[in-house]
């Protein structure tokens, strides 16, 4: 793909795509919702997973998820997925999905790092506060790691922190961004 060509088109970042997972996982009554991503420059890698506990899907659904043109919401097209997988082939890498009924849903998406065509990981510090101060319910955990680094954000050790506080209030969300914005890297 040539550079004026792939900035013709429509580029999400993974954030994004992040986000719009993320948001399936909570409609499919996710409780936990585990987000990471994982830089290893020697494997010359980035991998994003996210991890639910929600209904899962029946092999039916899973086999038929990759498809732009299914979906199971009021929408016409399903085009979260099918996208994500797109933009990891075209980089060179894949997307893997398990799930079971009753089991939880695990997104995988591999790319190789210095690929051109490898999409920007956008921020996903925004992301993150995007889905505490829309989704308060669910628990939702991040993890970046890169070389020897790992950060950790897990909701519901902030949930159990605050007490009655609710974790969507602007005062804790304000706190939220100081602390992604110091800690998040990748």
């Amino acid at each position: 793909m040539t550079a004026g060509r792939r900035s013709a088109e429509k580029v999400e970042d993974l954030s994004l795509h992040i986000l719009d997972i993320a948001e399936n996982s909570i409609r499919a009554d996710a409780k936990r919702i585990e987000i990471v991503i994982i830089r290893d420059l020697e494997q010359d890698l980035l991998r994003v997973e996210v991890n639910d506990d929600g209904r899962g899907m029946d092999r039916d659904t899973l086999s038929r998820v990759q498809d732009p043109f299914y979906t199971t919401k009021k929408k016409k097209t399903g085009l979260g997925i099918p996208l994500l997988a797109q933009a990891a082939e075209q980089s060179g890498g894949r997307l893997t999905i398990a799930s079971a009924p009753g089991k939880g849903t695990r997104v995988t998406a591999t790319f190789p790092w210095s690929n051109v065509d490898r999409p920007a990981i956008g921020s996903m510090a925004e992301t993150l506060l995007t889905l505490i101060a829309g989704h308060p319910e669910p628990d939702f955990v991040y993890e970046e790691r890169e070389g020897g680094r790992v950060f950790r954000l897990d909701t519901r050790e902030l949930k159990n922190d605050l007490d009655d506080v609710p974790i969507n209030s602007s005062g804790v969300l304000e706190a939220i961004r100081e602390l992604l914005k110091e800690q998040v890297k990748i």
